[in-house]
């Protein structure tokens, strides 16, 4: 057991980019897709986090409308504000050295018009400090990713399942199953490239079709739920790390237990108050 300990540490440290510690960028991750050079992106909503995260050597760091359900109590994504958005991504780019931090742009902050688009991913970029923003939907939308890029803000895509779409999608369910859907995301996909977008994301798709529409494109494709052939994957923190009590997805590999890890701890110390364990015979403070 200890050899196979070892061997992980050694691929551990094998894979942490200490060659390569500047700043990742937009154009970078481009550059990564050419070298064959795997993506790693997690989902992050504060500051600790932000550090932790940026040291262990994570590329991305999506600052995801995701903290609704994981974070704000929310049932889905749908409720998140725009406010909500600038007050946890500043909190991420404070704790982050290397990392490109994305920030989700909320339902309702860009569908209405190109115009509000560019003004509420202004304020991501002035105000939270973020280096690009993501947006979900297909070739509709691309009009509104390019009028973004033009302004200079870079802008990720996301395509599949969209969780802002998630009433009219019909729930958690895999897209792009049939052959004219599987046709239809390619176009999307290749729609958002050609506006401008330096990256997407393909979430809850078949590997196939995540495989066509990776050697199809020049930008970088970012996973979740849709198989191994992606240029990167993205996962949510919480999923990860075990942070939560919820079901584990299909596609999710958990590696932590930091739930139980809580909850043990929080046992204790109320046992140790409730005996007088704690704080017997510590010092008086001063």
């Amino acid at each position: 057991m200890a050899t196979s300990n070892a061997g992980h540490q050694q691929v551990v440290e094998a894979t942490r980019p200490s060659a390569r510690p500047s700043r990742v960028t937009a154009p970078s991750l481009k550059d990564m897709k050419a070298r064959g050079e795997k993506i790693v992106m997690l989902t992050c909503y504060d500051y600790p986090s932000a550090r932790l995260l940026d040291e262990a050597g994570i590329d991305v760091l999506l600052v995801g409308d995701s903290v609704g359900d994981n974070v704000l109590g929310y049932e889905n994504t749908l409720p998140v504000t725009m406010d909500d958005m600038v007050h946890h991504a500043a909190a991420v780019s404070r704790g982050c050295r290397r990392a490109l931090v994305v920030a989700d742009m909320p339902f309702l902050s860009y569908q209405t018009s190109p115009e509000d688009a560019l003004r509420n991913a202004g304020r991501l970029i002035k105000e939270a400090g973020v280096h690009a923003v993501k947006l979900e939907g297909g070739a509709f939308i691309a009009s509104t990713v390019g009028k973004l890029v033009a302004s200079g803000i870079p802008v990720m895509a996301h395509v599949g399942f969209t969780p802002q779409s998630v009433h009219q999608l019909g729930g958690y369910r895999i897209q792009g199953r049939d052959d004219q859907a599987a046709q239809n995301l390619l176009a999307d996909a290749r729609a958002l490239e050609d506006a401008g977008a330096f990256a997407i994301v393909l979430e809850l798709i078949p590997e196939s079709l995540a495989s066509r529409i990776t050697e199809a494109l020049t930008i970088p494709t970012i996973g979740i739920g849709a198989g191994p052939m992606c240029d990167g994957q993205v996962l949510v923190f919480h999923d990860v790390f075990g942070y939560t009590t919820r079901r584990q997805l299909r596609h999710v590999r958990r590696y932590a237990d930091l739930a139980g890890t809580i909850k043990d701890a929080a046992t204790r110390f109320a046992a140790d108050v409730r005996s007088g364990e704690f704080p017997a015979g510590e010092p008086p403070p001063g």
